[in-house]
């Protein structure tokens, strides 16, 4: 009898998602004698009645690397240790169901599951991991948040999606002699915000791992004018902050979704410049979901492939508890551990920072 994998996608969407699922079955398939199944909307798959399970034949998985999404769907309300029931009454309960994920996962044969996910997807993983299941996670994440990687898949298109956006801003920024604000993804890190301030020369970059005094921002956009004539663009991370200032979050009233809603913070922004005296024209754009989906480009979908070939192979050297990962331009893995005890956030003494400083970019500090 052949041997089985799970494989699924948890937490946010994200360019490159399909090529991983499609790089496990191809190698899977040359190894022979395994079968690779997805569960649909992550561990949901499993646990919902009837079950929603797809095999990964070679025909379902064919040229879906150039997609975007993820043909497993995928879901951030999923979390079997805190799982959502609905009671009769309407009312919702919050139960720990990962003994009976475990126990129907290796009752219907798994070898392992290869869980495909972000920083939360990982913390799940190595829970269940250490409550006896065989786990391989693979990084997935726009925002570039989870440690033990150098990069993830998916966030180099999501820069590629911001910069695109950022450059007709900037024509339309130098037409009107205006100020544009354009904000973009990343939750409490600013990776995609630093490296398309970098991308599209910005001449300011705020986000959340230096907050910023107002003031300073607007004496440095006032140098980009003379007599009303100038323009300038800013890149700001949907957890940027001011100092003494608080995030722009709210509470997202969904049920079994457990982080704030980010989001908010040009418009926030906006009214803090104009306020401090900013006397340019200012307009704002929020990018949101733009930047998960579409296309992945090359570098995603290559890393994302190389990812899919590292982890099942990781399966097949009983590597469990571990994830793949990209470092010094070398795919190998490292402890589930290590990727989730520290979130990734940007170092202000990083050459990135100190770079784009040099360059003139202001981080209102």
């Amino acid at each position: 009898m052949n041997k089985k994998v799970l494989v699924l996608t948890g937490g946010g969407d994200c360019p490159g998602l399909n090529a991983v699922i499609r790089s496990i079955a191809k190698r899977a398939k040359k190894e022979g004698g395994w079968e690779v199944w997805g569960s649909i909307g992550a561990f949901n798959g499993i646990l919902k009645e009837p079950q929603e399970l797809v095999k990964l034949s070679g025909k379902r998985v064919a040229g879906i690397h150039v997609k975007g999404g993820t043909i497993l769907k995928t879901t951030s309300k999923g979390d079997p240790l805190q799982f959502p029931i609905q009671k009769e009454d309407g009312t919702w309960e919050i139960i720990d169901r990962s003994e009976e994920l475990i126990n129907k996962i290796k009752e219907m044969g798994f070898e392992a599951v290869i869980s495909i996910g972000g920083d939360g997807s990982q913390r799940i993983s190595q829970k269940l991991h250490e409550r006896g299941l065989n786990v391989v996670g693979v990084p997935k994440t726009i925002d570039n948040d989870l440690s033990a990687t150098d990069l993830t898949f998916g966030f180099s298109t999501a820069v590629q999606v911001a910069s695109d956006s950022f450059d007709k801003l900037v024509t339309t920024a130098e037409s009107h002699h205006r100020v544009m604000i354009m904000e973009v993804m990343g939750r409490d890190a600013g990776w995609i915000a630093l490296h398309t301030a970098l991308s599209g020369g910005a001449e300011v970059c705020l986000i959340p791992e230096i907050p910023y005094d107002i003031e300073k921002v607007v004496s440095r956009l006032n140098k980009r004018y003379d007599k009303g004539k100038g323009f300038a663009n800013i890149v700001v991370a949907e957890g940027a902050k001011p100092i003494s200032g608080e995030v722009t979050e709210r509470e997202s009233g969904e049920v079994g979704y457990e982080n704030t809603r980010l989001g908010g913070i040009a418009y926030q922004l906006s009214a803090q410049l104009k306020k401090a005296g900013l006397k340019a024209d200012i307009r704002e754009t929020v990018l949101g979901h733009t930047q998960r989906g579409g296309t992945p480009i090359a570098f995603d979908r290559i890393l994302a492939t190389l990812f899919g070939v590292k982890a099942f192979e990781m399966v097949l050297n009983r590597e469990y508890g571990r994830m793949a990962a990209y470092i010094d331009n070398e795919i190998t893995s490292v402890p589930l551990l290590d990727a989730i005890v520290e979130y990734n956030y940007i170092k202000k003494e990083s050459f990135l920072v100190q770079a784009a400083k040099g360059i003139g970019i202001s981080f209102g500090d």
